[in-house]
């Protein structure tokens, strides 16, 4: 009976642990020959890929091995299924494997180097991707494979994967205790196991990490966004820290569109509370991420967000349509088709959609292939809803207002991370849209500063940022699509250049400039007038009745991506001299004009302006699939061109002030203007009402006088101080 009494636990031994164990050391043992055998054995024709890929790799003391999972399901579908529902236990066991073939198809390897490296798997996969909002409890600890765009990235730390301790008392050493991989922490133990006679038991938490002895790797923390396109309408988008190590670290950079494979895991989410009882809240609440094992970078740009893969029935469909003769046209109807009117600037619109060619030249750089579109006029016509239609259909589309648009929204923005307190990077607008359009309304309200941001971004298509020790380059390869009004509210025929208030640097980036005006014709007034009766009374037949003779939405919008991954056109050598010929009588006549008149055109002819004909010309030939540009591209191009930047440029200053004003009126407004200088002190208020009763008396004309106050008001010599009657601050 002396059993009992013992304070001791006793257990019946039914479920055979001993077998078990052995039974599980041979099914690890049994996957890992059978992950060796399928890195020995599997090839594609006469040649063994993986074999050669590691051998190769490890000469070149890369010890990586970038595996497909389709291939090891072609292999051994149950292996396939294995590593993807229990990646966590799998992987050790795949990287020991490939370790083994390594060693076995380098030997004899060169003296001092007799120990062999440890390889790291890297997987890629054909499959589809899942959205990171699908990812729910069910997917936790599975193989999944996500898109998005990283928007920030930490700096390289490192992560133990062996650690040694040592006992404070006894100095006892426990060497090569393994520690997870990911984020996981390691507890360390409690007590301590030695036991020496005639010394006291060690006390509790002995323990301390060895840090020479720790074997270490490299990882990454980074913060993945999901794709604009994949955002439920009115919804923010979602988030997910990835964690790289080894060699995925540095493969990517903020801005890049990336496709990932990992581990979906946890981590605990915050530190103890100092505040009693908080802690039972959170136990058993965990915090998502995902332990990188495959990273590819979606380095082109078009085409990444046209839903499905284009079929081969829809290939063939394209090219038919391609082949079309009136395949410009169109699609110059099917851009906005419920807005009347205005084909010049669908054409430009259509154009910018499937852009030109993007090249890189020998010395390293690049010339942009993207078009660049300003329309620029008066309100109510129907800019803002063409920027909509093309947000819609580009294949990458941001909107955004100029008003509610600072430069780091647009270009970056450098901020501290609060968990960490570093300084990391997130991308704006311009590196969000990377192979698409970005739309920019309200231009004409955005502050100089941030519309200075963007001159890099619109011409180098990248975007340099040095802050707060963060030196990088983004890439922004993005057409703009921007929308203003004029200076006056309207465009005013008799103000000329003074309607543009835009930098000549802003505006040579713009490859076409449209003024748009609202003229009145009252022939053309009662068609409008019929078309947009009929587009509110009869929405839904209307809609039926475009869709013949035009393409529709979502067909237009995968021809776009087609087009614009499976055609890269170039100048033929006829058109290339006819623009030559062309482009030197263009910078003539605009000479010959300035000379005319005196001043400067707003918009300055240069060398852009000849490119931007170029990219133009290439579009034309994208939309017919066309593999050269011909000379009727180069004509339609250089029509285009005239009837945008070029009329845009001379309009105004030759029906200006000076072909009206008589030499003693510009003398009358010079005295005036002189008199206001002189009589009122700087910095002083005074109100336009006092200032119009005070000259009206010399006798001179109220007319005159509120146009010399509008020239001071524009030229910033004098301010708007609006409170109940119109004040103006002297400056």
């Amino acid at each position: 009976m002396e059993g009992f009494d013992d304070p001791g636990i006793f257990f019946s031994d039914t479920f055979g642990s001993e077998d078990q164990q052995d039974e599980v050391q041979i099914n690890r043992q049994q996957v890992k020959k059978k992950f060796k055998d399928f890195l020995k054995q599997f090839r594609e024709g006469s040649s063994y890929i993986y074999r050669d890929q590691l051998k190769r790799h490890y000469n070149l003391c890369q010890y990586w091995v970038d595996v497909n999972i389709e291939d090891i399901a072609s292999y051994d579908e149950n292996l396939a299924e294995k590593l993807t529902k229990v990646p966590a236990d799998h992987m050790p066991l795949f990287e020991d494997a490939a370790k083994e073939v390594a060693d076995e198809v380098t030997n004899p390897r060169p003296e001092g180097e007799e120990e062999v490296q440890d390889i790291q798997v890297v997987l890629n996969s054909t499959a589809n991707c899942a959205a990171i909002r699908d990812l729910k409890s069910d997917q936790m600890s599975r193989l999944v494979k996500i898109p998005g765009i990283i928007i920030a990235a930490s700096a390289i730390k490192a992560k133990a994967t062996r650690i040694s301790i040592q006992c404070r008392s006894c100095k006892n050493v426990m060497n090569d205790i393994p520690v997870k991989p990911g984020l996981e922490g390691y507890a360390l133990p409690r007590k301590c196991p030695t036991e020496q006679a005639g010394r006291p038991k060690c006390p509790v938490d002995p323990f301390f990490i060895v840090p020479d002895k720790c074997k270490c790797v490299d990882f990454q923390i980074l913060k993945l966004q999901e794709s604009p396109e994949a955002v439920p309408h009115g919804e923010m988008p979602r988030h997910m820290q990835l964690f790289c190590d080894r060699y995925l670290c540095e493969r990517v950079v903020p801005g890049n569109r990336v496709t990932l494979i990992g581990v979906y895991s946890i981590k605990k989410t915050s530190k103890p509370s100092k505040t009693p009882g908080r802690d039972k809240v959170n136990v058993g609440i965990r915090a998502p991420y995902l332990r990188v094992l495959g990273v590819q970078v979606d380095t082109e740009g078009p085409g990444r967000s046209t839903g499905s893969p284009i079929t081969p029935e829809e290939e063939d469909e394209f090219r038919r349509l391609a082949a079309s003769p009136n395949i410009y046209e169109t699609l110059a109807k099917s851009v906005a088709p419920s807005i009347y009117g205005s084909l010049d600037i669908k054409k430009a619109i259509t154009c910018l959609l499937f852009g030109g060619s993007r090249k890189r030249l020998p010395d390293g750089l690049t010339r942009r292939g993207d078009v660049n579109v300003l329309l620029l006029g008066d309100p109510g016509t129907a800019k803002s809803q063409l920027l909509k239609f093309v947000e819609n259909c580009a294949p990458v589309g941001v909107y955004t207002s100029g008003k509610g648009s600072s430069a780091a929204g647009l270009t970056a923005s450098v901020t501290r991370d609060p968990a960490t307190r570093n300084f990391v990077m997130e991308g704006g607008a311009m590196v969000l849209a990377d192979g698409g359009v970005v739309c920019i309304d309200e231009f004409d309200k955005m502050r100089e500063d941030d519309r200075v941001a963007i001159h890099e971004a619109m011409e180098q298509q990248t975007i340099s940022i040095a802050k707060a020790g963060i030196t990088t380059t983004l890439n922004s390869r993005c057409s703009v699509l921007a929308a203003a009004n004029s200076v006056f509210g309207r465009w005013d025929d008799t103000k000329g250049a003074d309607n543009i208030d835009f930098m000549p640097t802003i505006l040579s980036r713009f490859d076409m400039i449209f003024v748009v005006k609202d003229e009145h014709d009252e022939a053309r007034d009662i068609t409008l007038a019929k078309h947009v009766m009929n587009v509110h009374v009869n929405a839904r037949q209307t809609t039926e009745e475009q869709r013949e003779g035009e393409v529709d939405l979502p067909t237009l919008k995968k021809l776009i991506s087609y087009c614009r991954s499976k055609c890269g056109p170039r100048l033929s050598a006829e058109a290339a001299e006819k623009l030559k010929n062309r482009y030197v009588l263009m910078r003539n006549g605009a000479g010959e004009h300035e000379r005319e008149t005196g001043k400067k055109t707003s918009i300055p002819i240069t060398v852009r302006q000849l490119e931007a004909i170029i990219r133009v010309s290439e579009s034309l030939a994208k939309m017919r699939l066309s593999p050269f540009a011909s000379e009727a591209d180069v004509d339609e191009a250089l029509r285009l061109f005239q009837v945008s930047t070029l009329d845009a440029a001379m309009s105004g200053n030759l029906a200006g002030a000076e072909g009206f004003t008589t030499e003693e009126d510009r003398e009358m407004l010079s005295r005036i203007e002189k008199q206001i200088k002189r009589r009122f002190v700087i910095g002083s208020q005074v109100s336009e009402h006092a200032i119009v009763q005070d000259f009206t008396k010399q006798k001179y004309p109220e007319r005159e006088i509120y146009k010399v106050l509008q020239a001071m008001l524009r030229r910033g010599e004098i301010q708007h101080r609006m409170q109940r009657k119109m004040l103006y601050r002297i400056k």
